[in-house]
């Protein structure tokens, strides 16, 4: 990104240089996200009030190999400071100075070096690779908190709702296989999605969520459509979870419109410990990381198809 409002290009820049406690990474692919289409419509006084500098480059789904060990890992994909309140008790997907960070505001990992400043960043990969492990770090890990946060809602032979099963909401489904007993049912308007959600462990999927009565309903698209479509199926007790970002608004009269005895909640992103989990998870064989490579040169075919929505999983430019 090297102006605000313009699309990204690539540039030739020097290689990142470490400093006294950092570390540079080699970096092996980097997934790409729907936030990194939105970030050049992002203007100027939005961008500097989040304390983003210009330019930098995109990519935070970062995997490769510590440049001077060839250990292979990921970067934690959110930013966080480690030592306030937040981060202390574990929750430093809510770090107040996580608002800037690698790929969106700070130089990112759609280059071939990365240097890390944080060493809590670094998470260790064992035999994954790390030429298509990024996207874990931010889809993965993003997934993995909210089916985290709805497992309270969730007991045996309740039914849990995915909307969007696109790269965030197959793990979703599969961290639902894992983690509970619950009937899970993939809602997307494309049949390969729904067809690949169901291969990676959902029970039943449908088109649209009309009709459905769901214990959990985890919103990965957030349309007004989603959004009103999504609390309507959640039942009494139940929970609705807002994790895409398409703008959508809760629209209507609450005590009419959100489930009784319910709960509705929204974030954006993940914590260590989640991200920890997910790759745990990949090396057990638990979950499928399901990705199309692009090399650098197709970069703009690649952001077309996230674009188009005709991904079934992550897109990862492998460098």
């Amino acid at each position: 990104m090297t102006e605000w409002g313009a699309q990204a290009r690539p540039v030739e820049v020097p290689d990142p240089e470490p400093g006294p406690g950092e570390v540079l990474v080699k970096v092996a692919g980097c997934g790409l996200c729907r936030s990194d289409l939105t970030m050049r419509h992002i203007p100027r006084e939005a961008g500097e009030a989040l304390g983003w500098r210009m330019p930098f480059t995109l990519g935070h789904e970062t995997a490769g190999w510590i440049a001077d060990t060839g250990e292979p890992v990921a970067l934690v994909s959110p930013t966080s400071c480690g030592t306030c309140r937040l981060c202390v008790r574990g929750q430093d997907s809510g770090c107040p100075r996580g608002l800037a960070g690698r790929g969106y505001g700070r130089d990112g990992g759609l280059a071939p070096y990365v240097v890390v400043s944080d060493r809590r960043a670094l998470l260790p990969l064992g035999d994954l690779d790390p030429r298509t492990a990024g996207p874990l770090t931010d889809a993965g890990a993003t997934a993995y908190h909210a089916v985290r946060r709805a497992l309270p809602r969730i007991t045996a032979g309740n039914t849990a709702v995915v909307v969007g099963a696109g790269g965030l909401g197959a793990f979703a489904v599969q961290f639902l296989r894992v983690l509970t007993a619950a009937h899970v049912i993939a809602v997307d308007p494309l049949p390969a999605r729904r067809s690949y959600a169901v291969s990676v462990g959902a029970q039943s999927s449908a088109d649209t969520p009309d009709g459905i009565r769901a214990d959990v309903v985890l919103d990965f698209v957030g349309t007004d459509e989603t959004i009103a479509a999504g609390i309507a199926a959640v039942g009494t007790g139940g929970a609705y979870g807002l994790i895409g970002s398409s703008g959508g608004k809760l629209r209507g009269p609450w005590f009419s419109t959100l489930p009784r005895d319910g709960e509705v909640f929204t974030f954006q992103g993940s914590s260590i410990a989640d991200a920890q989990d997910v790759i745990a998870l990949a090396r057990a064989g638990l979950i499928r990381n399901q990705v199309e490579e692009f090399t650098f040169g197709e970069i703009d075919q690649a952001y077309a198809k996230l674009a188009a929505g005709s991904l079934t999983g992550r897109a990862v430019v492998v460098l």
